[in-house]
């Protein structure tokens, strides 16, 4: 029977709380996706029932619903025409998404955006100085004195020396401006004939483009310091940010035959005495303000094991990147980062978490992902760890905070800092001021951590998977699936049958992959070929198997025996294990399954079978 596409655009409308409480809908080849105002309106138990919603998640601030191919886009027409609501993009859904997050995310999260595309230049910058600087230490070489210290010394400060440019063209891309006009402003704001701002100090001369009143001794009305901004991000951030907006508006409102002249001139005039006269003076000493008490906070070793606890939960909330600012502004004041430390013993904290859960689960999916994450986390890429073991378990993630504010504080007390930052861990080497007080902190933040997770975490028993008996058939031979990766044999004695007839419209549609359905004449599964089982069912009734190639299979035993919650299924296997072609991985019983009503028909789809060019089914293929 067809799907009422009407019927369940309906239904789904009724049980989000109706189109005043869609901010943005829109669709992709399967999935209807939706962008809710009150999610408390949402009734998710119904909305898994509708007719033609063949599964729900929520992601990044978006409902999704699957409909499938060829079906999802009738039924968003006439989502549309019930709710009123407007045809959108999946950028401008994803851009409503963004909008619902909390204020501080919002306001933070540009920060991130200006400062991860030019790490690479800073992490560069400072492994090159902290090489660089090792070399020159070394006594006997004389390394300090050459021509080659003096060019990589160069080559190394560059990033440094000029980083408002950096910043400047970055945050033009993200604000939307032109790219070389924020160049520009980036040049400007550490143009030679300025005072370096790092020689302030020293004296410098001002402009007086307003006129001369004289306030105070030390100030007077329409003074303009001739002062460079040199190490500054704040106030280059704020400067491209208004000379993207004031570049945008121009652009709509100058006619467009003298646009190309007007607009870059008036936006680089208008955006140089704005900087100069109300951003820069007034963010540059607020910045200044900030960084005085960050750099406080961490030389305080109770302020610095807060911030070493705190640190991987701003990782999580993707925060994490607005200490970049704080970073920068201590190298371009005293030359040293004395907040890297803090951030090497949080991370390296989830490391030794992360290790511990490797080491200690016997579970083989865990550790292949505990190891190589726990390896990550010490070059200072954490989220892995965190978000794919630590966070999962919890345990752990609260051990890696301990771990980290124990480091944090020993490092506090130590005083010890970077010549650069983007960079963590075991290539923090490069970069630390001592290496063997660096090495005392990490050990004490990744050991305690590590401690810490093996006495309090433990492993919870999977599942026992019953004995596996002796088949009373042998195992088919005969091939059901094909394609350029491998061949799936079938895993059941029986009829095969195509696709089309298997009697559920979900799998018979091909929306969860292509494959085929056999009608058992024995109540044993057996594995399709040499692979490892990557799920079974919490009800027991279906198996999924990665094989050769990174092929996906999925098992189903019956159509709806879900609702049996697991009576009358025996897998034999558990999650992680590997198995060879023609074992028992499950047995059934075929005459439970019949007296609950449900069709027997066991379910073989090739899942992924998207990711291949040419897919074959049936008997023998």
């Amino acid at each position: 029977m067809a799907l009422d596409y009407r019927k369940c655009a309906q239904e789904i409308s009724d049980n989000i709380g109706g189109g005043a409480n869609v901010v943005s809908a829109a669709h992709c080849a399967t999935r209807l996706r939706l962008v809710i105002a009150d999610n408390a309106k949402v009734n998710k138990e119904a909305l898994e029932n509708v007719d033609g919603v063949k599964g729900m998640f929520e992601s990044n601030g978006q409902l999704q619903l699957i409909i499938g191919t060829g079906t999802v886009n009738k039924v968003y027409d006439e989502f549309l025409a019930i709710t009123g609501a407007s045809a959108a993009s999946k950028e401008d859904v994803k851009a409503a998404a963004a909008a619902k997050q909390p204020w501080y995310i919002r306001l933070l999260k540009p920060i991130g955006d200006v400062f991860v595309p030019i790490l690479p230049a800073i992490v560069a910058s400072g492994l090159m100085m902290g090489l660089v600087e090792a070399l020159a230490k070394i006594p006997g070489l004389g390394f300090g004195e050459t021509d080659w210290f003096a060019f990589l010394d160069m080559c190394a400060n560059t990033a440094f020396a000029y980083l408002p440019v950096i910043v400047a063209i970055s945050a033009a891309r993200v604000f939307g401006g032109n790219i070389f006009l924020g160049a520009v402003i980036g040049l400007m704001m550490i143009h030679s004939a300025l005072t370096n701002g790092w020689a302030a100090a020293d004296g410098y001369d001002v402009w007086y483009l307003f006129g001369h009143i004289k306030i105070t001794d030390s100030y007077t009305l329409g003074q303009i310091n001739q002062l460079g901004y040199q190490g500054h991000v704040i106030p280059v951030m704020l400067a491209v940010l208004f000379m993207s907006k004031l570049e945008s508006w121009l652009h709509k409102h100058v006619p467009e035959m003298i646009d190309l002249f007007v607009t870059p001139l008036t936006t680089v005039l208008v955006t140089a005495l704005v900087t100069f006269t109300i951003i820069g003076p007034i963010f540059s000493t607020l910045e200044t303000m900030v960084l005085a008490g960050a750099e406080k906070l961490v030389a305080n070793p109770f302020g610095s094991c807060i911030m070493g606890a705190l640190y991987p939960a701003t990782v999580v909330m993707g925060l994490h990147h607005m200490y970049n600012v704080i970073e920068a502004g201590m190298l371009a004041s005293k030359g040293l980062n004395t907040w890297m430390p803090i951030a090497s013993a949080a991370n390296f904290a989830q490391f030794g978490a992360c290790l511990a859960v490797g080491l200690k689960c016997k579970n083989a999916k865990t550790k292949s992902v505990a190891i190589p994450s726990s390896m990550s986390a010490a070059l200072g890429i954490t989220e892995p760890a965190i978000f794919g073991v630590n966070m999962r378990f919890f345990k752990p993630f609260v051990a890696g905070m301990i771990g980290g504010a124990a480091g944090a504080l020993v490092a506090a007390f130590m005083g010890i800092g970077a010549s650069a930052y983007g960079v963590t861990g075991i290539p923090g080497y490069l970069t630390i001021n001592n290496a063997l007080l660096y090495t005392i902190v990490l050990a004490i933040a990744g050991g305690i951590a590590f401690a810490i997770t093996t006495v309090i975490w433990q492993e919870e028993e999977p599942k026992k998977a019953a004995p596996a008996p002796a088949p009373a058939v042998a195992a088919p031979t005969a091939a059901v699936i094909k394609c350029e990766a491998g061949t799936v044999i079938a895993p059941a004695v029986g009829q095969v049958i195509s696709r089309e007839e298997i009697p559920d419209a979900t799998f018979a549609s091909g929306v969860l992959g292509d494959g085929v359905g056999i009608n058992p004449t024995e109540g044993v599964i057996f594995a399709p070929f040499d692979g490892e089982v990557s799920s079974v069912a919490e009800s027991r009734h279906a198996i999924g198997i990665t094989g050769p190639g990174d092929m996906e299979v999925l098992i189903h035993v019956g159509v709806d025996t879900v609702a049996m919650n697991g009576d009358g299924f025996a897998p034999t296997v558990a999650e992680g294990d590997k198995v060879k072609a023609g074992q028992v991985i499950m047995t059934f019983d075929r005459a439970k399954i019949a007296k609950a009503n449900h069709p027997d028909c066991v379910v073989v789809l090739l899942t992924n079978s998207d990711d291949y060019s040419s897919v074959q089914t049936g008997n023998g293929i």
